[in-house]
């Protein structure tokens, strides 16, 4: 057994890695300010704390004695960062640079960094691979592209492994559907439910490399376990391919209204996730359109 701390361990992802931990056998601590996680997602047998990340006294002793870290406490929002970039820097950045910090002073070989494809904005050439030049178009894409390289310097300056996934669309049960900035698959889901129609954002013609929760979760968990990290790494963590937004909303099924395009919003993602499997030997298992039925059937059960 092990002892794991999560940061932002009530919010979508981290909860269900929280929950896949402690399925397994290991301890795990949660940090998380509830801003945007839920209380309902928090696993019973986790040690809670409400605590905000960028208090760097308090969460500190919480890392005592962990052989692990999973940093996924995040505002994981680019329309937010636009609107907010001094709010949502402070979280994302000072936040990513505490939890390196705390890790670092108790000894804690390896953390898992949550980190995002909009690090890559726009290219010229699909798919997205690890070595290209970063090119952000919102503040999220340069806040996680500046905790990527406060990574890069812990490791380098303090003999620390810090692996950085860059998770692009990430969607399944838990999904946030009331927040403003929620995800597409969740808004369109919220939408579908009251009778309104799908809003689409520019054409639809853009796409997205969406990526199924529990796929995430059993990346994060090989990312902390495999003997192949050496030091600093940066792994795509993508579906197969990539799909539209006027195909996910053809899956969701009803009316479909376009607005304009949002600024900060990239044309398309898609991944190489080749470096992946090299490293941590994983691989998607969730086909996109079996993920939507999944998640539609998850969402017809909750109250919203």
């Amino acid at each position: 057994m092990k002892k794991y701390l999560v940061t932002g361990g009530a919010g979508f992802i981290a909860s269900h890695l929280v929950d896949q931990l402690i399925l397994g056998g290991d301890e795990v601590i949660i940090i998380d300010d509830l801003s945007t996680g839920k209380e309902e997602n928090i696993n019973k047998k986790a040690k809670f704390y409400k605590l905000d990340i960028c208090d760097f006294e308090k969460i500190k002793p919480l890392f005592k004695g962990v052989d692990g870290v999973f940093h996924l406490a995040a505002i994981p929002s680019v329309p937010q960062s636009v609107a907010d970039p001094i709010g949502t820097s402070r979280v994302n950045v000072m936040g990513a640079i505490n939890v390196f910090k705390a890790s670092v002073e108790h000894d804690i070989k390896r953390v898992v960094f949550a980190s995002s494809s909009a690090v890559y904005g726009n290219q010229k050439t699909l798919p997205f691979k690890e070595n290209m030049q970063p090119n952000p178009v919102s503040p999220y894409g340069l806040q996680k592209l500046v905790g990527e390289q406060f990574a890069k310097v812990f490791c380098d300056l303090y003999n620390i492994q810090i692996v950085c996934m860059r998770y692009f669309n990430v969607y399944g049960p838990r999904v946030d559907v009331n927040s403003d900035y929620s995800l597409v698959l969740g808004k369109f889901l919220k939408l579908h439910q009251e009778g309104k129609p799908l809003t689409i954002y520019g054409d639809g013609k853009q796409t997205r490399g969406f990526c199924y929760v529990l796929d995430v979760v059993n990346a994060n968990i090989r990312a902390m376990e495999s003997n192949k990290v050496k030091g600093f790494e940066i792994l795509n963590i993508s579906g197969k391919g990539s799909s539209s937004i006027k195909d996910l909303a053809k899956l969701i099924g009803g009316e479909v209204v376009y607005l304009p395009k949002r600024k900060g919003d990239p044309l398309h993602t898609k991944a190489d996730i080749n470096r992946a499997k090299k490293i941590i030997g994983w691989q998607p298992n969730v086909d996109f359109k079996e993920g939507v039925v999944l998640t539609k059937e998850w969402f017809k059960n909750i109250s919203l």
